[in-house]
């Protein structure tokens, strides 16, 4: 149990049926009244953000989440297969839980499942990844003067805008939480 009292950045915490994580916490101490805690707290399943005050006595559930390293092996079209690479055990997750959190993750690539009690509710791609283009236009001359994009495809299908001088054929380096090119391999 935790109370509002000992928030921190980070915590999680179960609060009317869900997990919400604490982005950001202050403690107000009013000049008349009691003091209370005011906090934004993100839902952790549905990424909602919602803002709350309680009374620092107030307690809550401390949520435990697992993260853990799994390596993507194959989709069949309805579900996502993933084996643990310590005990080489499977598990299938559907399109609602993934999202596009694997447009940028091959076949055979580690991610992180996120889970709360046995039920994954989100995978998180490894930060930056290395894709092969597949489809790009040749890059044309002319108003370059604010760094000129084009879009190309990339061996998972995901298109992203790149420099004009990136050609089919190069390897690029992915940030995958925006999904913008960085570098060239």
């Amino acid at each position: 149990m935790v109370t509002a009292g000992d928030f921190k950045n980070g915590l999680t915490i179960e609060f009317e049926g869900n997990i919400y994580q604490i982005i950001e916490f202050q403690h107000v101490k009013p000049g008349k009244g009691a003091a209370f805690v005011r906090c934004k707290l993100k839902n952790i399943k549905s990424g909602g953000v919602v803002e709350k005050t309680f009374r620092p006595t107030e307690k809550f559930e401390n949520a435990h989440i697992e993260r853990k390293e799994m390596q993507y092996l194959y989709s069949d079209g309805e579900l996502f297969y993933f084996m643990d690479n310590e005990t080489f055990d499977q598990i299938a997750l559907g399109p609602d839980v993934i999202g596009d959190s694997l447009k940028f993750v091959k076949e055979n690539e580690n991610v992180t499942i996120v889970s709360h009690s046995g039920n994954a509710f989100q995978v998180e791609p490894p930060i930056s990844v290395e894709l092969l283009v597949t489809e790009c236009e040749p890059g044309e001359k002319g108003n370059t003067a604010q760094g000129a994009t084009k879009p190309c495809i990339v061996e998972t299908g995901a298109q992203v805008m790149v420099p004009l001088f990136v050609n089919e054929g190069d390897t690029l380096k992915i940030d995958t939480r925006t999904g913008e090119y960085s570098s060239r391999v």
